[in-house]
C-alpha cells in the first residue's frame, strides 16, 4: 500500500506576498494550465509575538481581524498582480492562521504538488532556500517544487 497521497489534480502554492512567492504563484499557475489541473494560493497569518514587563502576552483580540484582513489584502494583490484573468477561475484563495510551514503542509495533504518560494520576508537575504521552504521541502506529503524569484 503506498503511502502517497492519491493525486487530486489540485497544486497548492505559498505565497507571502514577496517577489519569491510571486514567482512560485506564476510557475504554479503556469503548470495548473499544461496540466489542467487547479491551483490553491494559500496564505497563513499568526498573531506577532508580544513581550512585556511580566514575559510573553496574548496578542490582543482586536488583532486578530486585521492580521486577517492584513494577510487576505497581500494575497489578493498577489493574486491579482501574478493571474491573467484568463487563469482567474483556475485559482482560488485561502487565508489560514497558524505557521506558515502547518499550513502549507496542512493544505497540501490531498493535493498533487505543493510550490514555495526560495525565500519570503523574513530571515537572511543571502541563504539559499528559507525556512518555510526547506521545512516543506523535507516534510511535505507530496512532491515540492521551489522557485527561486528574480535575480537569484
Amino acid at each position: 500500500m503506498s503511502t502517497q497521497p492519491e493525486e487530486s489534480g489540485r497544486i497548492v502554492v505559498g505565497v507571502d506576498g514577496s517577489e519569491s512567492s510571486k514567482a512560485a504563484l506564476r510557475w504554479a499557475v503556469g503548470q495548473a494550465e499544461l496540466t489542467g489541473t487547479t491551483v490553491n494560493a494559500v496564505i497563513a497569518w499568526e498573531y506577532p509575538p508580544l513581550y512585556g514587563s511580566i514575559g510573553w502576552l496574548d496578542a490582543p483580540q482586536e488583532l486578530e481581524g486585521n492580521m486577517k484582513l492584513w494577510a487576505g489584502q497581500a494575497l489578493d494583490d498577489a493574486v491579482r498582480e501574478v493571474v491573467k484573468t484568463s487563469d482567474a477561475g483556475r485559482v482560488t484563495s485561502t487565508v489560514a492562521y497558524g505557521t506558515a510551514p502547518a499550513v502549507l503542509l496542512d493544505a497540501s495533504r490531498d493535493a498533487s504538488l505543493l510550490v514555495v518560494g526560495s525565500r519570503g520576508h523574513g530571515g537572511f537575504a543571502g541563504a539559499l532556500l528559507g525556512s518555510v521552504s526547506q521545512h516543506c521541502t523535507q516534510h511535505a506529503p507530496c512532491p515540492v517544487v521551489v522557485v527561486r524569484g528574480p535575480g537569484r
